[in-house]
């Protein structure tokens, strides 16, 4: 049953319905007496999900208590092993990544695992455009010509069968760390560690593969200690590690739930020492001096190393991230911070020229759009962009030369990584995979208007009524209630991402003075409240679009929604309101 339109907003300024997060008033009173806790943060843990007995652990989330034995994951044994044996035995070991952050996160985690055991293993990011995504045969071939007699995959080769069974069967011996959605067949290689695998029980699908690496290392470690390898020398320290793990689990946007959220929880503490050189020098050129969170992970740090796979050098990022020398560290944060810079440009020309398609000619349950000479390293943001403004799944395709090379962002309840599977098997693209949320595919142009249909048709049977924008809110506030002490409190249950929502709140009738355009076409303004409560605002990226154009509007009178957020500047603390929707009231102007 469809929830009642909260201060009936059917239809706001982005075209969504705006709906309370349904909680338990009962459980909500009970956590906020049990704990402590203001009864609106209380509300909000209810409608999580969050049962009474289970709010210490979801406010302070453990490793101790979540992280599970690696040996629960198929293959884990076979995989520590082998790579237990390249170190002990002095092989060729040969580290294969992605060109994402999640990707180079995972590289740069096993690559500073084994340097700390004097290994030093080969590295290769494949390019975006001239290689495209996963394991290829020329590239396998040239690891094994320079040395390699064992390749760990990360973050991709789950359905990589020719490749990497024609390098197998070349010699090399590979180990896949990945956490893509898996066929009922698996690649015939040494070990396939994967949470999605077909076979393996439930409880872990929603790690990322940087997860799934740590978990890769904790069985590791344990079997060089079994074997004496530390008998003489200190272990690697891995939870030194964990700013990696952070960073890739939440640039990947899988659900902070569970033991991702002890991972990221535990992960930023140990970003916020700046201890990976790498990622000190990225937050230096990113001029980052506050103590980094969630948001300065996913939104600023993680699309700097997104930039090298882009836009330059793929292989850019898990340098960065491995590396413990300053002076190159500082050199590729620079560069990768002048790759973002030209990234944006791009990003915005096609952004510009999708919308306008999708304007004309999308109105199915998915956006599919496609265009000649958009580069494929700024697809998946615009896919995502998409996805937000009109709250469907969303594919951008890429096209050069015939082919068109894509990138889909979904909507919850919406697998899309199924969905361009089933259309790999149908024979419509040349190659394609994914998870959930995002996907990714190669497909010949004159498929697409075939691909779309058979997407739509997929996505249809898959949710039970047509997809609406939705804004979910968890609770109202008056201007005065948007306070210091409740932003603090509120803070407690991050980290916030996929599976955890930041808290959003509506603002009713609030009035808009002193707004203007900043930077790259935000909104700033301040919201005055029916009592004369005054609070600062900002809203991103949307000067020129209708979200923005209602904050600028002359005294306008809204409806707001969106997050609170700390602003700390000169030794001082405000509350500030990320704008993410409103509802006008013109007629209430008058």
């Amino acid at each position: 049953m469809t929830a009642p339109a909260l201060f009936g907003v059917e239809r706001s300024a982005k075209g969504a319905r705006w709906i309370g997060r349904a909680a338990d008033d009962r459980l909500a009173l009970a956590l906020s007496q049990r704990h402590a806790l203001p009864e609106l943060v209380a509300r909000v843990l209810a409608a999580r999900g969050v049962g009474l007995d289970d709010a210490p652990a979801f406010l302070n989330p453990t490793l101790r208590a979540l992280l599970p034995d690696p040996s629960v994951l198929r293959d884990m044994d076979r995989a520590a092993e082998r790579i237990a044996r390249a170190v002990t035995g002095a092989e060729g070991i040969a580290v294969f990544g992605d060109y994402d952050v999640d990707g180079a996160t995972s590289t740069a985690l096993l690559v500073r695992y084994l340097r700390a055991l004097g290994v030093e293993p080969q590295i290769h990011i494949p390019d975006r455009i001239a290689e495209g995504y996963g394991p290829n045969a020329q590239a396998l071939e040239k690891l094994r010509a320079g040395g390699a007699r064992l390749v760990v995959t990360v973050d991709c080769g789950t359905t990589a069968f020719d490749a990497l069974e024609g390098a197998a069967a070349s010699g090399l011996d590979i180990v896949v760390l990945d956490h893509h959605t898996a066929e009922p067949r698996l690649p015939k290689v040494a070990a396939v560690v994967n949470p999605n695998r077909l076979d393996q029980d439930p409880g872990l699908g929603q790690l990322a593969a940087c997860g799934v690496t740590f978990l890769a290392l904790v069985a590791l470690n344990r079997t060089l200690r079994k074997a004496g390898v530390f008998a003489n020398r200190a272990e690697p320290d891995l939870m030194a590690l964990l700013d990696l793990v952070a960073l890739g689990t939440i640039c990947d946007v899988v659900p902070l739930t569970g033991l991702n959220r002890a991972l990221v929880g535990q992960g930023l503490k140990v970003m916020a020492q700046r201890r990976n050189t790498g990622l000190a020098a990225l937050a230096d050129v990113a001029r980052v001096t506050e103590t980094v969170d969630a948001y300065h992970a996913g939104y600023i740090l993680g699309p700097r190393i997104n930039a090298g796979g882009r836009i330059g050098r793929a292989d850019l990022g898990a340098r960065l991230l491995a590396t413990e020398d300053r002076a190159e560290a500082a050199r590729i944060a620079a560069l990768l911070d002048e790759h973002n810079v030209d990234r944006k440009t791009v990003e915005a020309e096609v952004m510009a020229a999708a919308t306008a398609q999708v304007e004309v000619t999308e109105s199915g349950p998915v956006i599919l759009v496609a265009g000649e000479g958009w580069h494929p390293g700024v697809v998946g943001i615009v896919a995502g962009r998409l996805r937000e403004r009109y709250g469907r799944p969303s594919c951008v395709v890429g096209i050069e030369g015939g082919i068109g090379k894509a990138s889909g962002r979904s909507v919850p309840g919406v697998d899309l990584g199924a969905a361009v599977i089933a259309a790999r098997q149908a024979g419509l693209l040349l190659s394609g995979g994914g998870h959930r949320m995002a996907a990714g595919f190669t497909v010949r142009q004159e498929r697409i208007t075939e691909l779309r249909a058979f997407l739509a048709e997929h996505i249809d049977g898959q949710v039970d009524e047509p997809m609406v924008p939705l804004v979910e809110l968890d609770g109202t506030l008056v201007v005065e209630a948007a306070t210091v002490e409740l932003t603090e409190t509120l803070c407690r249950l991050g980290p916030f991402g996929a599976g955890n929502p930041e808290p959003r709140f509506a603002l009713p009738r609030v009035r808009v003075v002193a707004a203007s355009v900043v930077g790259s076409g935000h909104v700033a303004c301040t919201l005055v409240g029916p009592d004369g409560g005054r609070l600062r605002a900002i809203a991103f990226r949307c000067a020129d679009q209708p979200v923005g154009q209602a904050l600028l509007r002359r005294d306008a009178l809204l409806h707001v929604a969106g997050t609170l957020r700390l602003d700390r500047w000169n030794g001082n603390t405000r509350v500030q309101l990320f704008v993410e929707d409103v509802a006008p009231l013109w007629a209430e102007n008058a």
